[in-house]
């Protein structure tokens, strides 16, 4: 079973109805302990990191999610889902759950783009299993004001990008680190690339 994270951070619909289209066995939940049952996760989200970490802490799911993720089954976070996997968000100084190692900085804005990135933009990825079937330079749907730094708080180039993307700057489109995959964009509003994407996710990273 697919458990889909509840935790008041919007997009559960568009999900489900990928996941339906898939045929995938899942529940959307606030149970940790439903959670910690599943054979995967889902966790997408849209919104601001502090008042999704508040949610998160409230109902147990922060821990639970940690919890899931050294259990080395696959978990996969969505938009704010991929941020709140990093270390800490600028927006609003929010210390997240730190699964992956990153920073969350806010798009710098300026030379006529516009803040939030709303809209389609294309990647480059690394090829790993998450992108089976994908080509590159394909085209996915963002909607965020804040972006995922390539490089780590040393100043180091992070070792966990598994795909990069540039509006105004570059930065990590998805990431990856050992069962746990995270991207960006929404591959639920992606069409067939997002969905591939998805049943990626959902049959070929055990």
């Amino acid at each position: 079973m697919i458990a889909v994270v509840d935790y008041e951070a919007g997009n559960l619909t568009s999900v489900e109805t990928a996941l339906a289209h898939l045929g995938a066995d899942y529940r959307v939940t606030a149970d940790p302990e439903a959670l910690l049952r599943a054979d995967r996760v889902i966790f997408p989200g849209v919104g601001e990191a502090r008042h999704a970490m508040g949610v998160l802490s409230s109902r147990g799911l922060d821990e639970a999610l940690r919890a899931f993720a050294a259990s080395g089954r696959p978990l996969f976070g969505i938009c704010l889902g991929c941020q709140i996997l990093q270390d800490y968000s600028e927006e609003r100084e929010t210390p997240l759950l730190g699964i992956i190692p990153g920073t969350v900085r806010l798009f710098p804005g300026g030379d006529g783009l516009k803040v939030p990135q709303i809209g389609w933009n294309t990647i480059e990825h690394d090829g790993s299993a998450l992108f089976d079937g994908i080509p590159q330079e394909s085209s996915f749907y963002f909607v965020h004001s804040y972006y995922l730094s390539i490089s780590l708080a040393d100043g180091r180039e992070s070792p966990w990008v598994a795909a990069r993307s540039e509006y105004g700057v570059r930065f990590a489109a998805a990431v990856h680190r050992d069962n746990v995959w995270a991207t960006q964009f929404h591959p639920e509003k992606s069409g067939p690339k997002g969905l591939r994407l998805l049943e990626n996710f959902l049959k070929g990273l055990d």
